[in-house]
């Protein structure tokens, strides 16, 4: 898939994960913060697995894993910025 393949994964999914995220209009993410998760998940999946060997350049676990990987973490960025701080 090679890294564009990555960055551009990664920013596909940061956005649509973010536009259809339910707690988006009550979060206080905007559209870059998911963005740089999804492109964060997607490169840290990447590399974990090259190193680990799970997967070689190119094979189609690579897109499932890092796929899963940024979804993951935007839903993770969303919803944790969501969230109202606790008053005392």
């Amino acid at each position: 898939m090679g890294w564009p393949g990555i960055l551009v994964l990664g920013a596909v999914i940061g956005l649509a994960g973010w536009w259809l995220h339910p707690l988006r209009r009550a979060s206080r993410a905007r559209w870059w913060t998911a963005l740089l998760a999804g492109v964060l998940g997607t490169s840290i999946a990447r590399m974990a697995g090259n190193v680990t060997g799970l997967f070689h350049d190119g094979d189609m676990l690579e897109w499932q894993v890092c796929t899963a990987v940024a979804l993951v973490a935007v839903a993770v960025t969303v919803g944790l910025l969501s969230r109202r701080p606790i008053r005392r």
